[in-house]
């Protein structure tokens, strides 16, 4: 007998769809090309074709509890994802069940992990038709589930219908902000059934415990759309299932549901389904989604300018990777000049002490002009503005995403305005920050920590070989492997996994004397090139495991 891994389990109360393109269909397909066992509870069955609803019937509430009855005893879900629910009686049959699985969560585990409720509030057929709901479903939707959901999924019209009159008014951050006072976790309001959006993008509204902002993929050019939402929805759950948070669920289902468009095919006369298949998350390389990008906090991505939106105009000055692939990171000047000395040609200034920052700074600038070396400055941003000039494209700044976020409006224009002289780092944990530092124009995007590391204390759990190959794989800038690389053999293992550098702490062996700092250096130089003769960019990547 073959021993074969468990896949999580779905549980997916949705419509029928005798068209085969939305409802339980289309999350069928979104379940497996995620990898996750879909259980298809049918709360409504319609009757349907490409061009329109033309009558929906609702399931018996008590038709519906014992399919949940009887899944409940053998197949107990990690997450439950609603689609059309077509009664009160459903709506609250569902959520007894919610409070029933979640009673059973361990001491001291989130409610939410032990069982998520991923919401598509299905209130209209973007194909046409019949009205789905009245005023008395969509009550029951903002009363009940929303205090239960841990993500909603609305279309923006869906979003102003589930908060009620007056909304239309609201900004849409607004609008998201006002459901989450409703007592959802979080909320992705989507925009690509807008077709008025600007930079010819679909705009989606999240707001998470972890992220918020504009997420935004290029739009399908496609008129088979049918399952779009009920694609994006399972997808969200899919990824929490798989142990994702919130946010990073949002990314994967960004991609799976951008990817679903791309293959997306005619039946009938009227738009097509979406198809959702394996290989969304490969890589741009091998046929995967692209990344989504990211904003900062309610400004579109910086990316999406007037001058940059076709790509041919620079955001800031591009990355150029050493040759040796090794970035070292040393905390004063004294260091700067031991490790230049024996050939470090990439590495950054990370000096805590604001009191002291100058004269390293000074001297560490002199020195990699000296000798042509990159030099990134951690964290102090404006002191590296003041000293940086139009003609010396080998200074970068460093920035955490913290950092980023703590700066006001104004502070993001100055450095958005310093763009043409300077390099940009910045770090990246998740899936979510991947997208921010992509949509940001980032020069590098460094991903970690790839290994455990005790030289900061951070609660992500490590990216390991696989995260790492994730990132290369769809990060449109270099990246740069960061985080427990402390040995010529960590050096070497993680760099089959293409980074375009591997940054260096402890293990540059500055505190001794220059011979052997110099023949440390050698030592990493050949971890890096055994490393990458091992390499194999043409290995699709694997979905990321998650990092919360």
């Amino acid at each position: 007998m073959i021993n074969k891994k468990t896949p999580p389990i779905l549980w997916s109360i949705a419509g029928h769809d005798s068209g085969g393109g939305a409802g339980l269909s289309a999350d069928q397909r979104a379940a497996d090309a995620m990898g996750v066992h879909l259980c298809p509870v049918v709360s409504a069955i319609t009757a349907q074709n490409s061009q329109g609803v033309e009558a929906v019937f609702a399931v018996d509430a008590a038709q519906l509890d014992a399919q949940l009855n009887a899944l409940s005893r053998d197949m107990p879900p990690a997450a439950i994802k609603t689609g059309l629910l077509g009664s009160v009686g459903a709506i609250q049959t569902v959520a007894r069940w919610v409070d029933h699985l979640r009673a059973s969560t361990p001491p001291g585990m989130d409610p939410h992990r032990h069982l998520a409720l991923i919401v598509d509030p299905v209130l209209g057929a973007s194909a046409g038709g019949v009205r789905f709901t009245d005023e008395r479903i969509q009550l029951a939707y903002r009363d009940v589930l929303l205090p239960r959901a841990t993500v909603i999924t609305p279309n923006r019209g869906e979003a102003f219908r589930l908060l009620g009159p007056g909304s239309e008014e609201l900004s849409i951050p607004a609008l998201a902000e006002a459901l989450r006072a409703l007592g959802t976790r979080g909320i992705v309001i989507t925009g690509g059934d807008d077709p008025t959006e600007a930079h010819q993008q679909a705009l989606d509204w999240l707001d998470t415990p972890h992220a918020r902002g504009w997420l935004t993929s290029p739009r399908v050019d496609t008129r088979d759309h049918h399952g779009t939402g009920c694609t994006f929805a399972t997808g969200v759950a899919s990824a929490w299932a798989l142990g994702h948070v919130e946010a990073d669920a949002v990314v994967l289902a960004k991609m799976l549901t951008h990817h679903a468009l791309s293959h997306s095919r005619a039946a009938g006369q009227g738009p097509g389904p979406v198809i959702a298949r394996n290989g969304f998350a490969a890589g741009p390389a091998h046929g995967g989604a692209p990344l989504p990008w990211l904003g900062l906090g309610e400004a579109l991505p910086w990316r999406l300018t007037a001058s940059a939106v076709d790509g041919s105009a620079p955001l800031f000055q591009r990355f150029t990777p050493p040759a040796d692939g090794l970035y070292g990171i040393v905390a004063h000047a004294q260091g700067m000049g031991a490790a230049l000395q024996a050939g470090w040609r990439c590495l950054q200034l990370r000096h805590k002490c604001q009191e002291s920052l100058s004269p390293h700074l000074q001297d560490s600038l002199q020195a990699c002009a000296d000798v042509s070396a990159q030099l990134f400055i951690n964290d102090h941003w404006r002191e590296a503005l003041a000293l940086s000039t139009s003609g010396q494209s080998q200074l970068g700044i460093h920035l955490g995403q913290e950092d980023l976020l703590a700066m006001s409006a104004e502070d993001h224009a100055v450095l958005r305005s310093a763009r043409h002289r300077l390099m940009l780092g910045i770090s990246s944990h998740s899936l979510w920050e991947l997208a921010r530092a992509a949509g940001l124009g980032a020069s590098y995007i460094a991903c970690g920590p790839v290994q455990a590391t005790t030289t900061k204390d951070m609660p992500w759990h490590p990216q390991g070989l696989d995260n790492l190959r994730w990132w290369t794989a769809h990060s449109p800038e270099p990246v740069v492997a960061i985080g427990g690389l402390l040995a010529p053999a960590d050096v070497q293992r993680f760099a089959t996994a293409g980074p375009a550098a591997l940054c260096v702490v402890r293990g540059m062996g500055i505190e001794g004397d220059a011979h052997n700092t110099a023949t440390t250096l050698a030592g990493l130089r050949q971890a890096v090139l055994a490393g990458r003769s091992k390499a194999n960019p043409t290995q699709p990547a694997t979905l990321p495991h998650p990092v919360l």
